[in-house]
């Protein structure tokens, strides 16, 4: 009796694409196969033997976890990222014909390939098959061979094919188990595969890319989309929002107002290389004047390198940053790219420079240079800063220095984009001040002609909020008429064709919004139509309240609208310390006295002389005001950040805010902040033990069991956050734990001994892929940073800008998060300010979802002073953010969960032009 044959195959004695194998594909009806990674050469040769096959299915490879599959995003960026592996400018343009035949199969076959998680098989190295033939017999295979042109023609492989009954079920039903535990291929991948199926490389210059279609273009192959990332529907639709804005008026006048964590910065710069590549195009196009003007971005001291990070990592785009200290413009790196000198702020070496407002606040030299510079765009971050002298002085009602230079500036600017992330319903006044920024130069459109009353806050306040109506025809007018609302700026029917009546019958073009002729020039019937449109409401809202400049131009949207439409996951956020949350409430009741640190006698004597030169700084009537807080805030961040800052104040170094000013003076040091310096040098000498923050962080990542899920430390200063990492490497010598920190000064830690530097990218990729568990980081570079695998967060230190909790949790509370909720724990020393603090804000955030987003961005000085003024702002602020309003229903309601369009368009701008355009200096 004849025995089943064992086939056995080896590239060095045969062509194994001309093998038995292929043979029994000619003519097969079911093909399963354990194959290695999903890549665009899955098929490269074995295509044309699968076309006449009916049931195929195939199981790969994914770099994908389970818990990955759970949140779909995650699963979907984990497989693009692993498909953009290789330059994709090159490899499909070498390989067009394989992805169009692969889109095809997968279209035709949409449940033919699955992907394993890795935790349950790991790396799948065994290559194994089955192929059943038409007439019923089988064959199974196993060997090293992939179905790609280097498995099937170059590599040296090795393949045993098996007839035996026995070997085709023991390798089906290796398959089968694969196959149950593996998941769908994501239909993003099968888009991926069809863009670059019909993927086109085009110039700024060419006439076909329309003005939606040119920021997708040049996006698409862009670091975020690269990494399967992608820009949140709301983010699209600033874009969008800015193009509309650019059709209306000619430019763009808008003041983003998102909650906290919503991704301002990354709507901002995708807004502005959108409006720079238009401008460009038309000068290639010969339709504008082939000027290439600056790009500027003016934030705070503490934002610039935020940026920076951001728009190199997730944009592509290389930035310029100021240091105020050098005098020289730096890279992403923090390597100087200019000459020295106050000189070299307008010689810019790449289009785009980074600026801090603390140079505006400041009388300096840099200042007065930047005032004669004409933008092509002009950004400003933390707009709110810009405002109008409040109190009963001198100066009240006068514009501070830098609401008067950004009023300036912008006059000499194109675009501007401005940013604010105070809740702005509480003071709607303060509006005013951003809406008089957008309406200089060529946005005097923004609030209408000198005599139009949306130029005064007292009358348009009342009709905005709704608690006054307008009955008066002659009144309304007056509203309406300066400025005119674009005809597209509502979707609302009657609201178009009242506005095209009005156009029509008084001859106003479409670029035009003031009218000064009287509404009796109007017909009776048009007159009656008006009537009618200003007596309606939605929502609750009148007209007015619905249609003005504020709505018009600022765009404002909350985080809870977005949870509650699907657009953002909600993630809850447990707060600690809580002894009620504690596994061991008597360590728990060592370390703490309810929610603050408790402290010792050297610390609490290093405390009052560190409130003593404050006292003395104050009282010495010296510039530079944040010195009268400084020590203090550094001393509640960690002992080593006080005793280091102490230590250079005696030694006449120069101190360097890590806030929102600019300073870069020797400090002369009187001898009462002298004396009150060395008590605070000698008491932290003396200090007994190890500190209690990091006594409390080692209590919460073993007692509590925090390592488990990952943990993220944050410090708002490097010294602090340098000083964690070491301690932590030492108590945990086995593990890698990471530092991620501004340019240069990420490292990776093993041990007591071992560090190296470190790139952001490869600490990221290390959190992702789990082989870090514990990451400290500084506030300079959390804005980049997603680490939603990563379970729990302290902050080391309580920063004075709420808001940056908001940054700081925004880390890890964001898609892809696995936890329900996460854990934050806020760590504050007894009897001192931040405890103060941080006891009114604790009151408040337990409501886990609501209050992020609600918080004031920084907590005045004399609200500290008088406790109940800090609880009033407090509430302020977070009932502010309850209210309806006319933002939800222009900016909310075309916004939905679908699929990010941008992400399929096959017309792509070639990176390097926009390189080379970005890198034109001013």
């Amino acid at each position: 009796m004849n025995q089943p044959l064992i086939h056995r195959f080896s590239s060095r004695t045969h062509r194994l694409d001309r093998t038995l194998l292929t043979e029994y594909l000619q003519q097969a009806r079911r093909y399963h196969r354990i194959a290695g990674y999903f890549t665009s050469s899955l098929f490269e040769i074995a295509a044309e033997y699968l076309e006449g096959i009916e049931d195929i299915r195939i199981v790969c490879n994914s770099d994908v976890r389970s818990e990955d599959v759970k949140v779909a995003k995650v699963h979907e960026s984990k497989l693009l990222g692993r498909l953009n592996t290789m330059p994709v400018e090159a490899e499909v343009l070498l390989n067009k014909p394989r992805y169009q035949w692969l889109y095809q199969f997968l279209n035709r076959h949409p449940n033919a390939i699955r992907v394993a998680p890795d935790d349950f098989c790991g790396f799948v190295h065994g290559k194994a098959g089955v192929i059943e033939l038409r007439d019923g017999r089988q064959i199974g295979f196993i060997g090293s061979m992939n179905e790609t042109r280097s498995g099937w023609q170059e590599h040296y492989e090795i393949v045993w094919a098996d007839e035996s009954p026995e070997g085709i079920a023991w390798i089906q039903a290796e398959f089968d188990a694969l196959w149950a535990k593996a998941v769908p291929l994501p239909r993003v991948i099968v888009q991926e595969m069809g863009r670059r199926a019909h993927r086109v490389e085009i110039q700024i210059e060419d006439d076909e890319t329309d003005q939606e279609n040119l920021a997708p273009a040049a996006l698409v192959e862009s670091p975020m989309y690269r990494e399967g990332l992608s820009l949140e529907p709301w983010q699209r639709a600033f874009v969008a929002e800015c193009i509309k804005h650019l059709r209306w008026h000619g430019v763009v006048r808008l003041l983003i107002a998102d909650e906290v964590g919503l991704g301002k910065t990354l709507s901002l710069g995708t807004a502005m290389l959108a409006l720079t590549l238009l401008h460009e195009q038309e000068v290639t196009q010969g339709r504008a004047n082939g000027r290439r003007r600056p790009i500027v971005i003016f934030a705070p001291a503490t934002l610039t390198e935020q940026w920076q990070t951001e728009m190199i990592d997730k944009l592509g785009l290389a930035c310029a940053r100021w240091s105020s200290q050098k005098k020289v413009w730096l890279d992403p790196e923090g390597r100087a790219i200019s000459p020295s000198g106050p000189e070299q702020i307008v010689r810019c070496p790449l289009r785009i420079g980074i600026i801090s407002t603390g140079l505006i606040i400041q009388p300096t030299r840099e200042k007065e240079l930047l005032s004669h510079v004409n933008f092509e765009v002009l950004i400003l971050d933390e707009s709110h800063k810009a405002r109008t002298k409040r109190g009963l002085g001198k100066d009240a009602g006068e514009p501070n220095a830098l609401l008067h230079f950004m009023i300036e500036a912008a006059g000499r600017s194109k675009h501007v984009l401005i940013a604010t992330a105070t809740p702005i319903q509480t003071e709607v006044d303060d509006l005013w001040d951003q809406l008089r920024i957008l309406h200089q130069g060529d946005g005097r459109f923004v609030l209408g002609s000198d005599f139009s009353p949306w130029q005064y806050s007292q009358e348009a306040v009342p009709v905005i909020t709704g608690r006054e109506q307008i009955d008066d025809e002659e009144i309304a007018w007056r509203f309406l008429r300066s400025p005119l609302p674009p005809l597209e700026s509502s979707d609302e029917s009657d609201f178009r064709r009242v506005m095209h009546e009005i156009r029509g019958e008084l001859g106003i073009k479409d670029r035009e919004f003031d009218i000064t002729a009287p509404i009796v020039k109007l017909p009776r019937a048009v007159r009656d139509d008006i009537e009618d449109l200003l007596d309606r409401e939605r929502e609750g809202m009148r007209f007015f309240q619905r249609h003005n400049p504020v709505v018009r131009h600022v765009v404002l949207r909350k985080r809870k609208v977005l949870e509650e439409a699907g657009l953002l996951q909600r993630v809850g956020v447990d707060l600690h310390p809580n002894q009620e949350l504690s596994r061991d409430p008597n360590a728990f009741a060592i370390l703490f006295r309810r929610r603050a640190l408790r402290t010792d006698e050297a610390f609490d004597s290093a405390y009052e002389a560190a409130d003593a030169f404050g006292r003395a700084y104050g009282q010495s009537g010296k510039k530079a005001g944040f010195m009268k807080n400084l020590l203090k805030q550094r001393l509640c961040s960690s002992w080593v950040a006080g005793l280091n800052t102490a230590r250079k104040l005696l030694e006449g170094q120069a101190m360097e805010d890590e806030s929102e000013y600019e300073s870069d003076q020797i400090l002369d040091i009187s001898s009462a902040e002298q004396e009150a310096l060395q008590a605070l040098i000698s008491a932290l000498e003396q200090m007994q033990g190890e500190d209690p923050k990091l006594k409390a962080v080692k209590h919460y990542l073993v007692q509590e069991n925090w390592r488990q899920h990952g943990c993220i430390i944050f410090s708002q200063y490097y010294d602090t956050a340098a000083w964690v990492a070491e301690q932590l490497a030492a108590l945990f010598p086995d593990q890698l734990i990471g530092l991620y920190a501004g340019a240069g000064k990420s490292a990776l830690f093993r041990g007591p001994q071992d560090r190296n530097s470190a790139e952001r990218k490869t600490l990221k990729t290390l959190v992702e892929e789990q082989a870090i568990k514990i990451m400290v980081a500084t506030d300079a570079a959390c804005e980049g940073l997603n680490l939603q695998r990563l379970g729990t967060l302290i902050n080391i230190d309580l920063p004075w800008n709420p808001t940056r909790l908001e940054q700081r949790i925004g880390r890890i509370k964001r898609f892809g998060q696995t936890r329900p909720n996460v854990d934050m724990l806020n760590l504050v020393y007894q009897d001192t300010v931040d405890e103060t603090i941080y006891e009114r804000l604790s009151e408040r955030m337990r409501d886990r979802f609501d209050l992020f987003g609600s918080l004031p961005d920084t907590i005045e000085d004399e609200w500290i002073e008088n406790i109940e003024i800090l609880d009033e702002k407090l509430d302020e602020y977070i009932n502010a953010q309850k209210r309806v309003n006319g933002f939800d229903i222009r900016y909310n309601a075309n916004l939905d969960a679908a699929e990010d369009e941008w992400r399929n368009c096959a017309k792509v701008l070639s990176r390097q032009s926009v390189d080379t355009l970005m890198r034109n200096g001013w």
